[in-house]
């Protein structure tokens, strides 16, 4: 049922009608505001014994898509920021700060997805914002790459909570958080490439490879050499932070 309703909300119905032959159970009410809270503008305007009214009260032409674009990559942004600040610092409570924010990581991109259709359908919107058929389908690639740049972050502040009491030693924090700053440098310059579309800006994001791998690797031999009892998080830590970058990669590649 939460599938079906987000299903219909992306597809940019206006009115959603849950309807049962008898009365709807407890279980059920909870599914449908469950998944109406995780849908920006989705209100439930009629509740009978039988039957639940959705209505989507927003207006499309007040969500421009390059805002939206930007506040979810801000989000998204922090978390990558924040999951590792968590990781080395052993921090349990910032690494749950991160995995919520992905709820709204989510909400912004279901949002972003329902807007980028209604302006497919709706010509006149697209030239209000400036955008043509196929700058919607670029938007859309985008919008699902920086949601899973969102959740490469939550497996990764997910780690904090298998660490042992035991922080990583200076050497290595110093090695992750530079490898960090090169995969923050990376989506931030893939974001900026995207909506400015500068190819020469995007071409930069795919030339830092050689920096992430060399980190990577200094990174696993310090781990290794140093017996490092939290190595497997370590090592997993280090290759969700390369996957972002690969993410970086593919947001810049829709420049070029």
């Amino acid at each position: 049922l939460g599938r079906e309703i987000i299903g219909h909300y992306l597809l940019g119905s206006d009115i959603i009608r849950i309807e049962t032959k008898e009365r709807i159970d407890l279980e059920t009410r909870s599914v449908v505001k469950a998944t109406v809270a995780s849908l920006i503008g989705l209100e439930i305007v009629e509740e009978h014994h039988s039957q639940i009214v959705l209505q989507c009260l927003l207006d499309p032409s007040g969500f421009p898509p390059e805002k939206i674009l930007r506040r979810n990559y801000s989000i998204v942004a922090g978390m990558q920021r924040d999951a590792l600040t968590s990781f080395i610092a052993v921090d349990p409570h910032l690494a749950k700060s991160v995995i919520a924010r992905d709820d709204e990581n989510n909400r912004l991109y279901f949002l972003l997805v329902r807007i980028l259709r209604t302006i497919i359908q709706n010509p006149q919107l697209g030239e209000k914002f400036g955008l043509t058929t196929l700058d919607c389908l670029d938007y859309r690639l985008a919008a699902s790459i920086v949601e899973t740049m969102g959740d490469a972050c939550v497996q990764a502040a997910a780690k904090t909570f298998e660490l042992k009491s035991a922080k990583p030693p200076e050497n290595l924090k110093r090695l992750l958080s530079d490898l960090q700053t090169v995969c923050y440098e990376a989506h931030e310059q893939a974001l900026k490439s995207f909506i400015n579309k500068d190819i020469v800006s995007a071409e930069s994001v795919r030339q830092m490879s050689e920096k992430t791998r060399t980190l990577s690797a200094k990174i696993e031999k310090a781990a290794q050499e140093q017996l490092l009892e939290n190595l497997p998080q370590t090592l997993a830590i280090t290759a969700f932070l390369k996957q972002i970058y690969e993410h970086s990669v593919d947001l810049a590649d829709l420049v070029i």
